[in-house]
């Protein structure tokens, strides 16, 4: 008896239950329609603005599903450089997040462009440009050999090993992705996107053909798709944020798919519902950007000198904890008092106020 599903013996044949997935399916066409039609009225200014923030959090939570923490700052200033973006407070970013960001522009904005290997194996490459992820020299630029044993998905410490997936053998892989790229590039004008989303991510982190960076690639692959479905290259919600709230139901339900029949039902309708979430909270996203927005048309005549710019784009954004007369110093690298008086001028401004929390320090917070 098979153990995985791609050694069953009509393995990539999938199926799935119409039927049960039709309401779903109508209620994210539906969710689609009024986001799309909520950014067309809005500004090109205004729709950027909203791109930036959902690419920004794409890349980031995609790696944070796969254990690795990026500097927030540093992934806006990537994505802003990249679309062209004028924003405040640019800092450098290192060469791993400018390939996670370029893979996932390359993917966004190009979703119209057929899949290759050779676009593929660009892909994991830009995630490892310096061919090794931690400290691990990793294969890069082509389909793993299991030249030090076959792909597993491992949990469990020392003596406590537990085996949750293998993936099918190295040899195996020209052939199966061939079929996979074959099948991406393939359908017709009236194909549904999101169905095909849902059914490539599945397929690709089945086959795992990649040492190491499966995971985002697959997840990549998912926000091409669903780009085609949206019909537009600016991204105005994110996959990836809903899948990392899920992140423990995403891997045991990966797990329960990948051990099961062809029919994957359940699964595609576990990914349409984190894409119904998705497209709920990005109405948040959007609030967020006109309220920004309406900030700075009312106040930016207000600013006195770039620090205050600075710091008010931090809390507008992105600032952990409270902010403090020090922090303000700090970060802006001044004196105290300077810093003080930058404070007042905005409390003044009627943009700061004290805040209302105790603690040993005073803080403040936007009027």
């Amino acid at each position: 008896m098979p153990r995985y599903i791609y050694q069953i013996e009509k393995w990539p044949h999938f199926e799935w239950d119409d039927t049960a997935l039709q309401p779903l399916l109508h209620e994210i066409a539906g969710l689609q329609g009024r986001l799309l039609g909520k950014m067309e009225m809005v500004g090109f200014e205004l729709k950027t603005e909203a791109s930036l923030e959902t690419i920004t959090q794409d890349v980031i939570k995609s790696s944070e599903i796969e254990g690795e923490i990026l500097n927030t700052q540093q992934v806006r200033s990537s994505v802003a450089i990249r679309l062209g973006v004028d924003i405040s407070g640019l800092v450098p970013s290192e060469r791993h997040i400018d390939g996670v960001v370029e893979m996932m522009l390359d993917a966004t904005q190009h979703f119209n462009q057929p899949m290759s290997k050779e676009r593929l194996f660009g892909w994991q490459s830009l995630l490892f440009p310096t061919g090794r992820s931690g400290m691990y020299i990793i294969e890069t630029g082509r389909w793993r050999t299991d030249s030090n044993g076959p792909m597993q998905v491992i949990s469990g410490g020392y003596g406590k090993k537990k085996i949750h997936f293998e993936a099918p053998d190295a040899p195996a892989l020209e052939n199966e992705m061939g079929q996979f790229i074959e099948w991406l590039n393939s359908g017709s004008l009236n194909e549904n996107y999101i169905l095909k989303a849902a059914v490539a991510h599945l397929w690709f982190i089945t086959l795992h053909p990649f040492e190491d960076g499966n995971g985002r690639i697959a997840r990549a692959i998912t926000d091409m798709l669903l780009a085609r479905a949206d019909g537009i290259p600016q991204r105005f919600y994110s996959m990836s944020t809903q899948i990392q709230k899920q992140r423990n139901y995403y891997y045991d339900i990966l797990e329960t798919t990948q051990k099961g029949p062809l029919d994957i039902t359940a699964w595609i309708k576990w990914f349409l519902e984190c894409l119904q979430k998705s497209l709920i909270a990005s109405t948040e996203v959007l609030d967020k950007i006109i309220f920004k927005h309406n900030f700075w048309a009312n106040n930016a005549a207000k600013i006195e000198n770039p620090r205050q710019r600075l710091m008010l784009e931090k809390l507008l954004t992105d600032f952990e904890g409270n902010l403090t007369a020090a922090k303000w110093a700090k970060m802006t690298k001044i004196s105290p008092d300077t810093a003080l008086r930058d404070i007042n001028s905005l409390i003044a401004a009627n943009i700061l106020k004290k805040s209302d929390a105790g603690g040993r320090s005073t803080s403040y917070e936007l009027a």
